[in-house]
């Protein structure tokens, strides 16, 4: 079974503080229609609720496959999410894309699909039960922005 994490305590706390996103700049703040999914308490933010947009590289290299995109973050405090078997509440849409990734976080050829919600986590765990798959990315099937990632316990 895949355990669900999403961004760091640490990464959110300092994007709240003004820290650089990947690209350098500040997180720009906005007002939640009640959709953006919060990448750190892995929860819709509420609409009306300040948040924060801003570039986020999930990766701890630059390397080709390091993949950067824009997601959402509470704009106010939140707990980072203790990865947890339990699908997160972030997960929404119809369906995402997956991929899986090496221990040197490289995409493992192959491995990316456009999976229906209902059968995220059989494919994720398919996935992880691989020796060369360290961890599986969940990602917008039409955005391509990072969700969650899933690991083995």
């Amino acid at each position: 079974m895949p355990y669900f994490s999403g961004m760091s305590q640490e990464d959110a706390d300092s994007f709240r503080q003004g820290g650089p996103d990947a690209y350098g700049k500040s997180p720009e703040r906005m007002r939640s229609d009640g959709t953006a999914p919060c990448r750190c308490c892995l929860k819709l933010i509420e609409a009306g609720s300040d948040m924060l947009v801003l570039a986020y590289r999930p990766f701890g290299e630059l390397q080709p496959y390091a993949e950067t995109g824009p997601v959402f973050l509470c704009a106010n405090d939140c707990e980072a999410v203790v990865a947890s078997p339990d699908v997160p509440e972030v997960v929404v849409s119809p369906e995402y894309l997956l991929k899986g990734y090496s221990s040197d976080e490289r995409i493992v050829y192959g491995t990316g699909q456009i999976t229906p919600k209902a059968d995220v986590a059989a494919y994720a765990n398919a996935l992880l039960e691989r020796d060369d798959i360290a961890f599986v990315d969940l990602r917008s099937a039409k955005n391509n922005c990072w969700q969650v990632r899933m690991t083995r316990r």
